[in-house]
């Protein structure tokens, strides 16, 4: 049995999507997703989860399945991710694992240390903690909880230092000692790995493009229905490009124009975040990107060889 998948990734509004429907008809695979907001089921439109249209030109697999009231962490992810491998494989399917949280494709690449689930109330309390007290007195915090973060992780990396904090109150380990008995699953996989490597320029008009798209396709409803859901702060929803924004509209606070504006620029600061990322994580991926399609397409044949 072939094993070999495809990890496609790339910034945000890259058309990480319509490349990965064209490599899967050439490849006879299937699509599973690796995108943390595009596995709810109640954004469909603002996730820019593919259409009904595309899912039926190539199979598809982890959109929509979720709702935003349920925690799903990247090790969920992980487990439902190695069973629809197994299956596309099995079926002589190549797997194509498309998105655009790196988190995700860590846990394939470099697998993910069996912390234990941190309950809600730990979680809720660290939150809490970090927004009393900013993120460098947190930080100074942090190192006299674990010392061993120091020059490890970065204090303004907000996620990761909650993260370790809640781990070592909860374990009484250290985040670091959970990771160094991390390795992948995937060590005797053929796994070929692609990012979008498009330039900032041409970025810009896509994400000012989809923006438009968005409002043309009602994303308004969508996060009217989201907040009728009346759904806790901590929840990873809200984290979503454009909840707020719209918010903020339907509530008389700004105007559409300044709405889509807003969501232009945090998709802009998201997107340079995604490459930062990919400039630490993914050095040994194969970067490609043209403008002309049917080359971007060949382009990504070959690394998928």
């Amino acid at each position: 049995m072939s094993k070999k998948i495809i990890l496609l990734a790339g910034p945000t509004a890259s058309g990480k999507s319509k490349l990965a429907i064209h490599l899967a008809k050439k490849l006879n695979g299937e699509i599973l997703n690796a995108d943390s907001m595009q596995i709810y089921k109640e954004f469909s439109i603002l996730s820019s989860r593919p259409t009904k249209h595309e899912i039926k030109k190539v199979k598809h697999h982890l959109y929509g399945f979720i709702s935003v009231k349920k925690y799903f962490s990247a090790g969920n992810w992980l487990i439902k991710a190695k069973n629809k491998i197994k299956i596309c494989l099995k079926n002589k399917k190549v797997p194509i694992i498309v998105g655009g949280t790196g988190l995700y494709f860590n846990t394939i690449t470099k697998g993910i240390s069996k912390i234990p689930d941190i309950d809600l109330k730990t979680r809720e309390k660290v939150r809490n903690l970090f927004k009393k007290l900013g993120y460098k007195k947190f930080y100074e915090n942090l190192l006299i909880l674990d010392p061993k973060i120091k020059n490890k992780i970065l204090p303004s990396d907000s996620h990761r230092t909650q993260r370790a904090y809640e781990v070592k109150l909860k374990t009484k380990k250290s985040l670091l000692d959970w990771i160094a008995n991390t390795k992948s699953d995937f060590l005797d996989y053929d796994i070929k790995k692609i990012f979008l490597d498009i330039p900032r320029e041409d970025l810009l008009v896509k994400i000012y493009k989809r923006t438009e798209q968005m409002f043309k396709q009602n994303c308004i409803m969508e996060v009217e229905k989201f907040n009728s859901i009346k759904l806790k702060k901590s929840f990873s929803a809200h984290k979503l490009i454009g909840v707020q924004e719209i918010t903020k509209y339907l509530d008389g606070i700004i105007t559409q124009s300044q709405c889509k504006e807003l969501i232009n620029i945090k998709t802009r600061q998201y997107a340079k975040r995604q490459n930062t990322w990919a400039r630490g994580h993914m050095k040994n991926w194969n970067k490609i990107y043209s403008k002309n399609f049917s080359i971007l397409l060949k382009k990504s044949l070959k690394a998928a060889s």
